[in-house]
């Protein structure tokens, strides 16, 4: 495993990030793995020298949460919590899945959501609890929320910071121009400033490249991509039919709202036959594909043992700028997604 500084930070974390989407209640999602199938996972994920774990209030109403801090308090016990590199979120509503709030007839309630002070106190002390830490680590926003004044979230940010019950925060997915205003505020008012961007980027999706990638490395900002295999997509049947052979891709409507084009079917074509070539993993080029963009750490999702180990052997995976260019040449540009 290397070990790299988030970002302009001294924080050291493993160049895979280990993330919690997949673990919770299967009343969430069918596809959720209970706290007894995740706990090998996340062994294998320690024995492979993994130190940095991603999750959300919002999976699994806050029962990845739980099952995250439980894990890793038996594998890290006492002193040992030093060792790791946390990292939650929060916007969404935690209770959505379990009182139906997910449903049509939702009718937002109150300071459910969204990244006011009075929301920022409450969701930061709900994480710890279900964590069962003290403090977290890398505390990020999920999403931009627009009804909120930037001065206040980022004020309130700062504060839990300062109180200690944060070390760092970071940012999620949201146009360049309200990350660099963010910035620009906590900036001018001398509080804690994002460290991390957890955005949408893989092999099929690389909008990101345009504003958001060039900015965080400009600022310094460590980027975190989510769906790094674009929700499965990438390591699917080649042949151009998108797999739905799991319980996961049976229930995921994203997969073919995001990806599927003709020049998505090319991509995934070429990483294919370059993985065949370099006789290994699909997953592990495009894992490596994303290391040798500039990524601090991409989020990998796994429901398997070889899911973890897929993900930590592309560190060793060389890329040539050719091969990259064979990887990247059918890309086609597209319709941003992934901010709401």
């Amino acid at each position: 495993m290397e070990y790299v500084r988030l970002g302009s930070t001294g924080l050291k974390v493993s160049r895979i990030c280990l993330g919690t989407l997949t673990f919770g209640s299967p009343e969430w999602r069918p596809w959720m793995l209970d706290l007894a199938s995740a706990r090998p996972l996340f062994r294998r994920a320690v024995e492979q020298g993994i130190n940095f774990f991603d999750t959300a209030d919002t999976y699994s109403g806050g029962e990845s949460e739980k099952i995250t801090g439980q894990c890793l308090a038996e594998m890290f016990p006492g002193a040992r919590r030093e060792e790791i590199v946390i990292a939650t979120k929060v916007f969404n509503p935690v209770d959505m899945a379990f009182e139906g709030l997910n449903s049509a007839s939702f009718r937002r309630r109150p300071n459910l959501d969204g990244l006011s002070r009075k929301r920022i106190f409450h969701a930061v002390d709900a994480s710890l609890s279900r964590l069962g830490t003290d403090y977290i680590d890398l505390y990020q926003i999920h999403r931009f929320d627009p009804e909120t004044p930037l001065e206040e979230t980022m004020e309130a940010l700062n504060d839990v910071v300062k109180a200690g019950k944060v070390r760092y925060i970071g940012a999620s997915s949201m146009w360049a121009w309200q990350f660099a205003k963010m910035q620009q505020i906590a900036q001018q008012n001398g509080w804690s400033r994002f460290v991390s961007m957890q955005n949408h980027y893989n092999l099929v999706y690389r909008e990101e490249e345009r504003e958001m990638i060039p900015l965080c490395s400009d600022a310094g900002v460590a980027l975190l991509p989510w769906s790094p295999l674009a929700r499965g997509f990438l390591v699917s049947d080649p042949s151009g039919e998108i797999a739905r052979s799991t319980p996961r891709s049976e229930t995921d409507d994203a997969q073919g709202k995001f990806y599927g084009r003709a020049a998505d079917l090319q991509v995934r074509q070429a990483l294919h036959l370059m993985a065949r070539q370099k006789q290994i993993e699909p997953a592990t080029l495009a894992y490596a594909w994303l290391l040798h963009r500039g990524v601090t750490a991409p989020i990998a999702g796994v429901s398997k043992d070889f899911h973890v180990d897929h993900a930590v052997a592309a560190i060793n995976v060389t890329l040539s700028p050719s091969e990259a260019m064979l990887l990247e040449k059918a890309y086609e540009p597209r319709t941003v997604l992934g901010h709401s």
